[in-house]
């Protein structure tokens, strides 16, 4: 794990001095290190601020250069399929276990060239300076795990890369300017995307490499690839329930241990739900085998904090957690109920690490608690199970009863729901118009149904600075698909992982994390292989007899206790108690709410009015911890947090 930068000359007439490179080292200096280090020749300039998390990474050189191959590397790699890439680049056996992560790319550069990330699996950004060619060549991982930005010196002399935002503008002429296109799709997008583009960041003059993209740099002209993608069209058919059972179990496992490759301790997340805890005995069960315990990190509600939430929500998942923790074993377990924080003391630091504004504040002190506990616990890998919904776990029974619904499959339907029903001890009479309204095509489901419409989300973006940058006509289409969804499961679940903004945005604070704290955040759940092996198995697998998420409950008979197996009525929602949090600072919080607008910048782009009309709603009323599910308290938060990024631009 490490921060990579580097620069190259662009006009290759003339030599350029390190002089850039070296300001770059030096605006990379506040990020943990174990060793940084710096290659250059005539023409280029890598640099590496390394962390050193998996055991061949501890005597690794990075830069790397191989002068009988007149190559040079500087990376950010964690290789899943080393075995594998080993066996395909005819490596002796001897050689392998001190073979660094980076020189296996290396090498598979030379075999591959400009195709060699299409054999790589793993969280990874590269680049490569091929001397012989004149040419710079490098990857992102296909989850975006792994950041990469990049940007052209005004005059195209330069082209600067690195794995964060800000020491790049330590090199001349890479100015620091707000991206006004950028911030308009963050500001329209009613969900907590950022922005609809992988490519663009909230800088003017910075780019990003999307997920599962190659870049060339040849003769001054860039050129991007995409070389891979996460959905596959594979179908998989096999002879019985179990089959699939074990199938699931067989590349789970494989994906949950090629994740904890490392000299340090490993540490995981844990709620009381079915994707970390199984990733949790997987995990725990593979380390007995080493001699190493299982470090989980788990949020629960502040002290003082009473429930305010329906029966069958639940704040505080401890019973459920100590369950799979006293089931599997081998786990030492860690309860964080983050005393004095709370999202609104947290802002600064995010928007530091982040090097953006973001949504999802939520869970944001919570995040960064666990972050902190395990590097003081020496946790060099941090497991989640963070896209696990969409992939080992999903699988809604209603959506397939909707489903069977939309495509007039009158007695499948018929069948399916009965047996949801049963599940559900649900008489057919109350089931069958609660389908209806997931089915209908209606806002707020089937008309004279009795439901109440959601309400919609408050526009956070000015009128004018809407029209101006033309957001809505540009991406109209797209921003309705968003907010008001018209797709069948199968298509929604595909949707959701080739997404590649999301993606992006999702490996983004991970990456920053673990740069941040010196620890590596890894997710077995969106291991390719795993995806690919969900996206292959028949639907049927997951509703059989009526119960969502079924192959994960039945594939994890003897891994999960069956009270975090079978809950099929119990829903964790951790930091429901993030306004409880916030009270004791409400003043400070309202003071600077007020004064949202304040600046030309914000009061150009934000929608002041509709902010000021969703405070003055909050402060009609006592505050109180409910607050946390109101779409005119989010809207608050979100024109606060954008506010303050605003503001470093004045």
């Amino acid at each position: 794990m490490s921060l990579i930068a580097g620069v190259v000359k662009t006009d290759q007439a003339v030599d350029f001095p390190a002089d850039d490179g070296l300001r770059l080292m030096q605006a990379m200096r506040n990020y943990p290190a174990d060793d940084s280090r710096v290659w250059h020749d005539r023409f280029a300039f890598l640099g590496c601020h390394a962390q050193r998390v998996t055991p061949e990474s501890v005597h690794e050189v990075l830069p790397l250069y191989k002068e009988e191959l007149r190559l040079a590397i500087t990376a950010d790699a964690f290789l899943d399929n080393r075995d594998e890439l080993c066996d395909r680049l005819r490596i002796p056996f001897p050689l392998r276990n001190g073979m660094s992560d980076s020189e296996l790319i290396l090498l598979a550069y030379e075999k591959w060239g400009e195709d060699s990330a299409k054999f790589l699996l793993g969280d990874f950004a590269f680049v490569i300076w091929d001397a012989d060619k004149r040419q710079l060549f490098g990857s992102r991982d296909l989850t975006g795990s792994r950041t990469l930005y990049y940007a052209f010196e005004r005059k195209r002399e330069k082209f600067v890369f690195c794995s964060a935002v800000a020491p790049m503008f330590s090199v001349p002429g890479i100015e620091r300017e707000l991206d006004r296109d950028w911030l308009a799709d963050f500001l329209a997008l009613p969900t907590a995307l950022d922005s609809t583009d992988p490519g663009s960041t909230a800088y003017r003059h910075i780019g990003q490499i999307p997920p599962g993209h190659s870049f060339t740099l040849r003769n001054g002209r860039l050129s991007l690839t995409r070389y891979g993608s996460l959905v596959s069209e594979e179908r998989l058919n096999l002879s019985s329930d179990g089959e699939y059972e074990e199938a699931f179990r067989d590349v789970f496992g494989k994906a949950v241990s090629a994740r904890l490759r490392t000299h340090k301790q490993v540490g995981a997340t844990l709620s009381g739900g079915l994707d970390s805890g199984s990733v949790a005995s997987f995990a725990a069960m593979a380390l007995r085998h080493e001699g190493k315990t299982l470090y989980t990190y788990s949020s629960v509600p502040a002290p003082d904090f009473k429930p305010w939430t329906a029966p069958h929500m639940v704040p505080d998942e401890r019973p459920f957690i100590r369950e799979t923790v006293r089931h599997v074993g081998n786990i030492r377990d860690r309860y964080l109920n983050c005393p004095g924080r709370s999202p609104y003391s947290e802002i600064d630091e995010w928007l530091r690490m982040l090097e953006m504004p973001y949504k999802f504040f939520e869970n944001s002190f919570w995040i960064k608690e666990v972050f902190e506990s395990a590097r003081s616990e020496g946790i060099g890998v941090l497991l989640t199970g963070a896209k696990g919904n969409n992939t080992v776990s999903w699988g809604s029974a209603a959506q397939y009863c909707v489903f069977l619904l939309k495509k007039w499959q009158w007695i499948r339907f018929y069948r399916q729901a009965t047996l949801l029903s049963k599940q559900m001890k649900m008489r057919r009479s109350r089931l069958f118009p609660k389908i209806g309204m997931l089915a209908a095509p209606f806002p707020g489901g089937f008309p004279f149904s009795g439901a109440k419409p959601e309400r919609t989300f408050p526009s956070m973006i000015h009128p004018d600075f809407a029209a101006k940058t033309q957001v809505f006509e540009k991406k109209g289409e797209l921003f309705g698909r968003l907010e008001n969804p018209n797709e069948s499961m199968l298509e929604e679940r595909q949707n959701y992982l080739g997404n590649l903004a999301l993606l992006s945005m999702q490996g983004m604070s991970g990456a920053k994390l673990s740069l941040r704290y010196g620890l590596w955040e890894r997710d077995p759940t969106s291991d390719p292989r795993v995806v690919r092996f969900c996206l292959s198995v028949p639907i049927e697998q997951y509703v059989l007899n009526g119960v969502g998420r079924s192959l994960i409950r039945r594939a994890t008979e003897r891994y999960l206790p069956d009270k975090i197996r079978l809950n099929m009525r119990f829903k964790g929602v951790q930091a429901t108690d993030w306004v409880h949090r916030m009270l004791p600072s409400w003043p400070e919080f309202v003071r600077e709410a007020k004064a949202i607008g304040d600046s030309a910048i914000a009061a150009e782009c934000l929608n002041v009015s509709q902010i000021r009309s969703s405070l003055v709603k909050l402060e009609a009323q006592p505050p109180k911890p409910e607050l946390a599910v109101d779409p005119d308290m989010k809207l608050v938060m979100r024109g606060l947090i954008v506010n303050r990024f605003l503001k470093s631009f004045e």
